[in-house]
């Protein structure tokens, strides 16, 4: 047989030349152990988030679908750049970003009004999710996330990052090993009244003319709110502080600070029973007292911490106390000095980084990230419960197990929302 004619059996008999790329050679993740991400929604906390997720280098990036053009572009660039080619794919409509079946998971980054719907819906197209926070917008909502998730075996991360972050971690540990003796109270930091004030508005902004739905689909970034006048200002991130938009300051932060408390005093798969305000009509300073049902008291205040950053916690047990934030110090009580050790601020600021290579091991493992939907479920419920008896004034009484309030009606009521259709869950 001539040379330059081969047969096909000589063909299949020849050495083959794999790029090293594909047998993950050279420090390179072979595609069989790639994570595939799209992206939701990615704006500004997005993006940061986004930039964790490329920093990974067994995650592929596909795809972005935002209802702002701008945005979109902005993306496509940020992981064109990354990969050195033009690959990265744009959508106006969640439904097509769903349809790939080359997708694994999905970052879902849009205003809290979306958070839960999103979620739900990218379950339910079999792929599994990190949502940033806050989660939900009503106790109704954080239930059905959980159940959700659960039903369906989907792998779920919150966008609480804190829970990966150095330094909250090590005030976890000092707590949960009893270095601080049986544990008491646990405070967790609000939004500062004076910036987020705990309250949101229900008025509107007046309407204006809305721009082509090739540069924003206002009704699309709507979704499930109540239909309203479109307004630039919502749209380039003013929509905090409205009711329809937002949960309030006490939601904003307290997802992120009542979280750990609940992960410390191990109520991940509960809430405190008992929410008392103080400070209503005043944007600071507010509390809400919380009990749980074994005792240990919640505070979630907006004042009174020892400036070591944003989002304040402090654990107190029966002997001693230890406080830290986001700057990454940690203060302790004279008996635990020698048990501490402050996270440099570099470290600190890796939270989000460790809190997405968390998420992505557990898509691979199929294992519970720690910031898993029954615990976002039961911190947004704490917290939703917190700011209803907030904006009612007074004590107020939660069964966890019903995910009711006894005896108060008005307060059963606010429960939930109606979404708009055709949205619903």
């Amino acid at each position: 047989m001539a040379l330059n004619n081969p047969s096909r059996r000589s063909l299949l008999r020849a050495p083959m030349i794999i790029p090293a790329s594909a047998l993950g050679l050279n420090g390179q993740t072979a595609p069989s152990n790639r994570v595939t991400l799209g992206g939701l929604g990615i704006g500004g906390r997005g993006a940061r988030v986004l930039t964790s997720f490329l920093a990974q280098s067994d995650v592929q990036f596909l795809a972005i679908c935002d209802v702002r053009n701008e945005r979109r572009e902005t993306v496509k660039s940020m992981a064109d750049q990354k990969y050195g080619n033009r690959d990265c794919a744009m959508y106006s409509d969640q439904e097509e970003l769903w349809a790939r079946k080359d997708i694994d998971a999905v970052l879902i980054a849009t205003g809290d009004r979306w958070h839960t719907l999103l979620s739900i819906l990218t379950a339910r197209a079999g792929k599994d999710i990190y949502c940033e926070k806050p989660c939900s917008m009503t106790i109704a909502e954080s239930r059905a996330l959980a159940d959700t998730m659960q039903r369906l075996g989907r792998v779920y991360q919150a966008g609480t990052q804190r829970r990966n972050g150095a330094n909250f971690i090590h005030a976890y540990e000092l707590a949960r090993s009893g270095k601080l003796g049986k544990l008491r109270t646990v405070h967790a930091e609000a939004g500062p009244g004076n910036r987020w004030p705990p309250a949101t508005t229900h008025a509107w902004l007046p309407g204006q003319p809305e721009p082509s739905k090739q540069v924003t689909d206002w009704d699309r970034w709507l979704g499930p709110a109540p239909w309203r006048p479109c307004h630039p200002s919502y749209v380039q991130g003013r929509w905090r502080g409205y009711f329809d938009f937002h949960g309030g300051g006490i939601l904003e932060w307290g997802s992120h600070t009542l979280d750990l408390c609940q992960w410390v005093a191990g109520a991940d798969a509960t809430a405190p029973v008992e929410y008392e305000p103080k400070g209503m009509g005043a944007d600071t300073p507010y509390s809400i007292r919380c009990r749980y049902a074994d005792g240990v008291e919640l505070m979630l205040r907006d004042s009174g911490f020892l400036g070591l950053g944003s989002c304040h916690i402090r654990y107190e047990g029966e002997s001693g106390w230890v406080e830290t934030a986001d700057g990454g110090r940690i203060a302790v009580s004279d008996n635990l000095r020698s048990e501490v050790r402050d996270t440099p601020k570099e470290q600190a600021a890796e939270a989000t980084t460790n809190h997405v290579r968390d998420f992505v091991d557990c898509v691979k493992s199929r294992r519970l990230p720690r910031a898993n939907a029954l615990a976002a479920c039961q911190t947004h419920i704490a917290c939703h419960a917190a700011y209803i008896a907030f904006q009612l004034g007074r004590t107020l009484r939660f069964d966890p197990a019903t995910d009711t309030f006894r005896n108060d009606e008005q307060a059963n009521r606010m429960r939930s929302r109606t979404m708009r259709d055709p949205w619903s869950l």
